[in-house]
């Protein structure tokens, strides 16, 4: 029995609960049997396309389309598809809610204006019945969930939408297909009572709404006559897979390059962070990334912006390309290097023998040459805005190298990456050389704690001992009064110098001395020092000193009085740890036509080979602060580096090991044009 079409009063006493209502949960309940599948935007997409391609190309009747689009920007995307429905049928129907200039018409085809609230805002159907075909799409879209969201506002340019999904049926049964129909009409007739009679026609004419039994061959399973040409539908269908496959396959593509490149860059990272050495950090990542992106040539080197030359160090070199491992790079007139610089960013140039800075820079040609270089990447190392180094990666042959997707990408990241592990290794220098000073300074107060108490202490129990007897002893025999009276005297003359050295040494270091440099004949100097020696040591057996200086030497110029300082202070050191029986010798040499270099040789104790540097630190001691055999301070030779380098000097020290003597170098500049008419200085004594 036909059902009698529903009036419009009756449909706007169901408007509230009709709205809230699902189209697919009352199909479902409609019809029991019907399993939702799951479905993505793409698919439905095909498939509601395939459908609209299904009506274009029948040509029997007028067709029934109903299509409920969930929001009117969806709409737009396909009105001019219904313009060209509306053409074969009057009986298009399309549902949308509007967010612009939507509204219900009858211009082309019946447009359905929804409420906000509809369930249809969460749907998309699309309904089409003719005499001999229905088919029908009734689905509902999964809600977004929270991480989802989270995504979309962490990545506000990813394309959410082919991530979509709706549940739903899509069927071609005609009894499914009536009842979706049925339901769609009744939500029409909501909105829009005055198509009453247009609705009612139609569903006279394709027996919507009518109740049928179970066995009705029209209700389901029934057969009817179709001779509409399904090409289209499946052409349309086979377009959407293969579009569907080439963006499935350019998604792994980009996921594998991806990967690829995070591949590479944990490589490089996990190379590089196993050493701290710059040198192993530049190597792995050369040759790393020359590998990965197939360069005929990659070089990686140290450069600062105002640097003008550069020696390559690090290469990775593809088959058949000429090295320049070793080579120096001249920067100061390469203009490309001074636009990296300048612009802080690297430069990628596609086809040397079409780039304007190339062609017009006859020192960038000459390089192009003799290279053949036909493409070029130049990536600047930075850290801080601060430039580091330089990548240069260079492809040669007849044709430039096409550069794929990422390759520039991936040669930021790892200059990143080497950058980083630059300034680790700087860092770390940095650190190891602060370790070093301080542990010198360590030593340094250690050695200053022992020696200032040894040195110290025991001229002070002397001399307190000393004037203890004599106060306490009136009848002293006065010959012991005067062993006495000349041991207190030595020690406090002896405490003098020990003071007198640490206030030369502070003032040195401190620059608090004034330098007169005069005109000097270097021998009488050498005689001085040595009287000086001799008159320290005047109750002790001194080894045999030689001084062998040519009369012909020029004059030199410094300030007398340190210099005699130098030469006693160095053969006093020598005297120290050179038996009676051994030499000292003390030699000069033109070192070149400014200099003079003199040579304090003597047959002692030796300096180990790792110990030659540190002889001059102040405080030390060759045996250990605690375990001497010779007196002194160990800051002798600490003040002789202080004065050699006031006059601009060098001073340095040379043994081949223990027992096997020693020999100190210092250098002092010459008078380059003496007058005859300004005779040299004599030495005249300023140091007690």
């Amino acid at each position: 029995m036909q059902q009698s079409y529903l009036s419009p009063d009756w449909a706007l006493s169901r408007l509230f609960m009709s709205i809230s209502t699902s189209v697919l949960s009352e199909l479902l309940a409609k019809l029991p049997y019907l399993r939702p599948q799951l479905y993505f935007k793409a698919s439905l997409t095909a498939l509601s396309h395939a459908m609209e391609d299904q009506v274009l190309a029948a040509t029997l009747d007028a067709p029934l389309v109903i299509a409920s689009f969930q929001r009117e920007r969806f709409y737009r995307q396909e009105a001019h598809r219904y313009e060209r429905l509306a053409q074969i049928s009057n009986q298009i129907y399309v549902l949308s809610a509007p967010e612009t200039d939507f509204a219900n018409s009858s211009d082309f085809y019946e447009k359905v204006a929804f409420e906000a609230d509809d369930a249809l805002c969460h749907e998309w159907h699309l309904v089409v019945i003719a005499q001999n075909y229905a088919t029908c799409l009734v689905c509902i879209e999964y809600p977004k969930s929270q991480s989802s969201s989270r995504k979309t506002e962490l990545n506000p340019g990813l394309d959410m939408d082919t991530a979509r999904r709706f549940e739903g049926i899509w069927t071609s049964e005609r009894g499914v297909s009536l009842t979706a129909a049925d339901l769609l009409l009744k939500r029409v007739l909501v909105y829009r009572p005055e198509l009453a009679t247009k609705v009612q026609e139609v569903r006279d004419r394709l027996g919507i709404g009518i109740t049928r039994g179970i066995g009705d061959v029209n209700w389901n399973g029934g057969e009817y006559a179709c001779d509409i040409d399904t090409d289209p539908f499946v052409q349309r269908l086979v377009t959407y897979l293969q579009a569907s496959q080439y963006k499935l396959h350019k998604a792994y593509r980009s996921i594998a390059g991806q990967a690829r490149k995070e591949q590479l860059i944990n490589s490089i990272s996990n190379a590089i962070r196993r050493s701290l050495n710059p040198q192993d950090v530049l190597k792995i990542a050369t040759q790393q990334l020359g590998e990965h992106l197939g360069a005929c040539r990659c070089l990686i080197y140290r450069a600062q912006g105002n640097d003008s030359e550069i020696v390559i160090e690090h290469e990775f070199l593809g088959s058949g390309v000429p090295s320049v491992l070793g080579e120096k790079w001249q920067l100061h007139n390469n203009p490309l290097f001074q636009e990296v610089v300048c612009q802080s960013q690297g430069i990628c140039i596609a086809d040397t023998m079409n780039d304007s800075r190339v062609t017009t820079s006859p020192t960038i040609w000459k390089i192009i040459e003799k290279l053949g270089i036909r493409s070029w990447l130049i990536e600047p190392l930075l850290f801080q805005g601060r430039l580091l180094g330089i990548i240069e990666l260079h492809y040669c042959g007849n044709s430039p190298h096409i550069w794929q997707t990422g390759e520039i990408d991936i040669v930021n990241a790892i200059a990143t990456q080497v950058g980083v592990a630059l300034i680790q290794a700087e860092s770390f220098a940095n650190l190891e050389d602060l370790n070093q000073q301080l542990e010198a300074l360590d030593r340094t107060r250690s050695n200053l704690i022992a020696i200032t108490g040894h040195e110290l202490r025991t001229p002070l129990s002397t001399i307190q001992v000393c004037l203890e007897s004599l106060a306490s002893e009136p009848d002293m025999p006065l010959e012991l009064r005067q062993v006495m009276l000349s041991t207190a005297l030595e020690d406090s003359e002896r405490m003098r110098k020990l003071v007198q050295d640490f206030l030369t040494l502070s003032n040195l270091e401190s620059g608090r001395i004034e330098w007169h440099p005069e005109v000097l004949i270097l021998q009488e100097c050498v005689d001085l020092a040595l009287s000086r020696v001799r008159a320290r040591f005047a109750q002790e057996e001194l080894p045999q000193i030689t001084s062998r200086i040519d009369e012909t030497f020029p004059l030199v110029r410094a300030d007398g009085d340190w210099l005699v300082e130098v030469i006693a202070k160095i053969v006093d050191n020598a005297c120290k740890f050179t038996p009676s029986n051994g030499k000292i010798t003390i030699t000069a040499q033109n070192r070149d036509s400014q200099t003079i270099e003199v040579i304090i040789a003597d047959t002692g104790r030796g300096i180990e080979p790792n110990r030659l540097e540190v002889v001059f630190d102040r405080f030390y001691q060759e045996e250990g602060a605690l375990r001497r055999t010779a007196g002194g301070t160990g800051i002798g030779l600490a003040i002789c580096r202080q004065i050699v380098k006031g006059w601009g000097g060098e001073i340095w020290a040379e043994s081949r090991g223990k027992n096997k003597g020693s020999k100190f170098h210092f250098t002092i500049p010459v008078v380059e044009s003496p007058s005859p008419s300004i005779p040299a200085k004599k030495t005249r004594s300023r140091i007690g």
